[in-house]
């Protein structure tokens, strides 16, 4: 047998009408699969409309989860990294991973963790305001110190206990999507990292190693492309990771490193880039790799980036190249992040659809199962 690597992807949690809320986005009672049934065309040569090959299935539902956690398990990936919100002084859209994953019979074939989605929620979702409201505050993510203890507490008490956790050295992982977002609900620096290092202490007193906190990583001139994030931090990386004396950082989305409104081979070149600069930081530096960008789905009018010729041959090349990182890094975990096993409204999605079939996950597979066989 080779080397086993851990293949995270993303879920954007979107893909149900079981949360109450979720409404005020998508009336239709079926989550974002709303704005994905009414995608159309915009241009010659446009990709969309797409579908499903599964069709347009509740991901809260333990049957689908079932499936889905059998299929990508066989395809190679082996953990899921839940988005996670909390608005309005509660958690919102948890019941894909509460209801669905966490109640699959085979839920423990996989590991998963939470990234904490904390940028603010707009009209960016809601596809018949999108076009002329997007910028249009919904709910604010940033929280206070007293807001982020029940965030701590509902870590502990439900997600970290779990047998399937994801964990480094004995430590549950937990990603923080937007530092700046983060900074702001405690008022500054030094306030954000008492905070963290209350959760750090919390984790300690509930038997715990630690606590492997995770950051996603911008480049310094990252810009808006999804609708939903700030414009990122200005602070170097390698300051923010000492500063926050954070354990390890991924990226989310090659959006968040380069211009996406162009061909993928040009956008791996950046990439290959970014990796060789996170490359030098004291702390790990897991790769990343994205399936492409084009968020048109959530709009009725055309605008904004668009990835070309990423095509699941290509795709591999992004793969291997995130392989190659891992495997000259020894002394880390073997953990490469994928955008995404579901974002539909995005275009980065690794779910078979009707223009590639499961061409994708066949390339996961290839590069991370079959070859290390």
């Amino acid at each position: 047998m080779g080397k086993k690597y851990d293949i995270a992807a993303f879920i954007w949690p979107s893909y149900t009408g079981d949360e109450p809320r979720s409404r005020i986005f998508w009336p239709e009672g079926y989550g974002e699969w709303q704005s994905v049934r009414s995608a159309h065309s915009k241009y010659e040569g446009d990709s969309w409309p797409r579908k499903p090959l599964w069709g347009y299935v509740n991901e809260a539902n333990p049957d689908v989860m079932e499936m889905q956690i059998n299929c990508a398990v066989r395809h190679g990936v082996n953990v899921f990294i839940y988005d996670w919100y909390w608005y309005d002084d509660r958690p919102f859209l948890e019941n894909c991973l509460n209801d669905g994953f966490l109640k699959a019979p085979n839920n423990t074939d996989m590991k998963f963790y939470i990234m904490w989605a904390n940028h603010d929620a707009n009209q960016t979702w809601a596809k018949n305001l999108s076009d002329d409201q997007s910028n249009t505050v919904v709910w604010r993510g940033a929280v206070d110190f007293d807001r982020f203890k029940h965030v701590v507490e509902r870590m502990i008490e439900k997600y970290f206990c779990k047998p399937n956790y994801y964990k480094i050295d004995g430590c549950p992982v937990f990603m923080i999507y937007q530092l700046d977002t983060f900074i702001e609900g405690f008022g500054s620096i030094e306030e954000a990292n008492k905070a963290l290092k209350y959760m750090r202490d919390e984790v300690k007193k509930a038997g715990y190693p630690g606590l492997h906190l995770q950051t996603t990583t911008r480049n310094s001139h990252a810009m808006n492309v999804s609708g939903v994030d700030s414009k990122g931090m200005r602070i170097p990386h390698r300051e923010i990771m000492e500063i926050f004396d954070f354990d390890s950082s991924s990226h989310y989305q090659f959006a968040h490193v380069t211009n996406m409104d162009r061909d993928y081979l040009e956008i791996l070149k950046d990439v290959e880039t970014a990796y060789e600069q996170l490359s030098c930081d004291s702390k790990p530096y897991f790769p990343h790799v994205s399936i492409g960008w084009d968020n048109n789905p959530r709009f009725h009018r055309l605008g904004g980036a668009i990835t070309k010729n990423n095509t699941p041959e290509n795709f591999e090349k992004a793969l291997r190249l995130a392989k190659k990182y891992a495997d000259e890094h020894p002394e880390q975990v073997p953990l490469i992040t994928i955008n995404s096993w579901n974002e539909w409204t995005e275009t980065s999605y690794l779910q078979p659809d009707d223009l590639y079939g499961y061409g994708y996950l066949e390339a996961v597979k290839k590069v991370f199962v079959d070859e290390e066989e």
